[in-house]
């Protein structure tokens, strides 16, 4: 079982990363456009940086919903190594099963 203060500190900086989304997505696209001038982009550039770091999508890590493991997390079902092995022995993941040939 992960650290309960870290599986809290993912929660904050998905709900930040919601949050701020728009408003970030703004500004990149003032950043990377063609049309805007120089200063615009400058300040544009500035508003970014001064928006919390943790809002930022690639600060947040992919956890197991069960235990809250960081690695060897299985993006489509949601769930760490370990436990997606136990759910598919117990039969509680349709469509997988385990391997034998």
């Amino acid at each position: 079982m992960a650290k309960t203060s870290m599986v809290n500190r993912d929660i904050k900086r998905k709900k930040l990363a919601l949050k701020f989304a728009d408003k970030r997505a703004a500004l990149k696209k003032i950043v990377s456009s063609v049309d805007a001038t120089y200063e615009e982009k400058i300040e544009a550039s500035t508003k970014l940086s001064k928006l919390p770091r943790d809002s930022s999508p690639s600060r947040h890590r992919n956890r197991c919903e069960l235990s809250g493991r960081s690695r060897g997390v299985y993006s489509k079902f949601g769930l760490g190594r370990n436990k997606l092995r136990e759910a598919t022995m117990r039969g509680d993941v349709p469509g997988l099963r385990k391997a034998s040939w």
